[in-house]
């Protein structure tokens, strides 16, 4: 069964930064591809950044320019870096994967941003 174990979350300063990380394990076929949404306190699902199999990323527009989606294809795993952290940014991080056509998901990860 494939699984993907998020890590890295935690609490961090308003511009401040962190890095989440995401391994997947189990029957791997071709990852078409892995990324990060996440959910606002009492708020949906929302994408923050994906990347595909040929390095193809795609960026939630309030994250562009201050969040930088990286896959390591031979470990099989995805990583977030994240800077300038805004308050706004505090969600449950969860990890993505698409294989073989379906979707799977981590638990998720808490990331909070306060001073």
């Amino acid at each position: 069964q494939v699984q993907l174990v998020e890590s890295g979350g935690g609490l961090v300063q308003p511009g401040g930064s962190l890095r989440l990380s995401c391994e997947t394990s189990g029957p791997l076929f071709s990852i078409e591809e892995m990324g990060w949404y996440r959910q606002p306190p009492g708020k949906q699902r929302e994408l923050v950044a994906v990347i595909n199999s040929v390095d193809n990323t795609n960026y939630a527009e309030s994250v562009r320019g201050r969040f930088t989606i990286s896959r390591d294809n031979p470990k099989n795993r995805v990583s977030l870096q994240m800077v300038s952290l805004k308050h706004e940014d505090t969600a449950v991080y969860y990890c993505y994967a698409f294989i073989g056509m379906k979707d799977y998901w981590g638990r998720g990860t808490q990331v909070t941003v306060s001073s």
